[in-house]
């Protein structure tokens, strides 16, 4: 009888003792109260907490959690309705606070960004809603976790999954984004246009410019070669007066003979003479041409010059109605 009521009262001392030992997970907390009221956290690993006098409160998960946020439909500030869903991360760094500061915390974690996700791209244009994403998500990130570092909770990211405009809106945007693209493409073709006939302008203005340039050129050109041939004439001229001055005849009449013979030249070579007729006789353009001879003995013979025969005049003949020796 003794020893049964030893075993018996054995076993209940290792129960007690089995149900004082609280084994905690790693990533969880657990809170312990004494008679209802908190006391102490009970970390991971091995805790002993008197049974009947202790007891586990609350069983707090403290690894970074998410909570996705179903779709809601939003009316923007020019009062387009989207429709918007999003994610929630967040992890509890106090876990006594998250047991007994806020009941329910998803609950209250998921209504409170669904709130302030409202009041935020509400106050927003639909073009803003859609191309300013990250500024959303991060004055999401500010306002909800300001709201919850009460409950010893740190909101660490905040994220906008989808926002899907009415299909109306979508296929104005559609419109509106062809008319902006064929609006570039034409003012791209206006421009290159105009860049052609600029460069087209300014090929023309260098051409004309070279142009000028080279009739400039020629023109100095051919006024340097008349100088050059009045000077040349100049010079000649000087040395016959020269010559004449000195009582030398022959001077004058190699360079009248000269002038003769380029007087007669410009008669033959004219394109508009069929028939050439001299204006004098031709017996005279050969005695100047053996006048030319002669000066051109004493120049490179030193021979005394032979005056010229007179020419002979031509023979006349007489009219059937003149009178004389035939």
């Amino acid at each position: 009888m003794g020893l049964t009521a030893g075993a018996l009262v054995l076993a209940l001392v290792l129960l007690y003792l089995f149900t004082s030992i609280k084994i905690v997970r790693q990533g969880y907390q657990y809170t312990i109260e004494h008679f209802g009221r908190f006391t102490t956290v009970a970390r991971p690993g091995f805790n002993f907490y008197p049974a009947f006098f202790y007891r586990v409160g609350r069983k707090v998960n403290m690894m970074e959690q998410v909570i996705d946020i179903p779709g809601q439909e939003i009316i923007t500030k020019d009062n387009a309705m989207v429709a918007v869903d999003g994610v929630v991360f967040f992890q509890v760094l106090d876990a006594a606070k998250a047991a007994y500061e806020v009941s329910e915390l998803y609950v209250a974690i998921l209504q409170l960004t669904t709130t302030n996700l409202r009041t935020v791209m509400g106050s927003m244009d639909l073009d803003e809603t859609l191309s300013k994403r990250d500024e959303i998500n991060a004055r999401l990130l500010v306002v909800v976790d300001h709201a919850t570092a009460a409950w010893g909770v740190k909101i660490t990211r905040v994220e906008v999954k989808d926002i899907r405009p009415p299909a109306d809106i979508v296929n104005a945007m559609g419109r509106q984004m062809k008319a902006e693209r064929e609006k570039r493409a034409n003012i791209l073709e206006a421009e290159g246009s105009r860049a052609s006939e600029i460069l087209r302008a300014e090929g023309q203005k260098q051409s004309k410019i070279l142009e000028a340039e080279g009739r400039r050129e020629a023109a100095f050109r051919d006024a340097e070669g008349r100088e050059r041939a009045a000077q040349a004439e100049a010079k000649a001229t000087e040395l016959v007066s020269i010559a004449i001055e000195q009582g030398s005849a022959q001077s004058l009449n190699y360079f009248i003979a000269q002038k003769y013979v380029e007087a007669v030249g410009k008669f033959a070579t004219s394109p508009n003479a069929k028939t050439i007729l001299f204006p004098v006789e031709a017996t005279q353009l050969i005695g100047t041409l053996g006048g030319i001879g002669e000066l051109a003995k004493t120049a490179f013979g030193n021979e005394q010059p032979t005056p010229p025969k007179p020419a002979t005049p031509p023979a006349r003949f007489k009219g059937p109605f003149e009178q004389g020796d035939t």
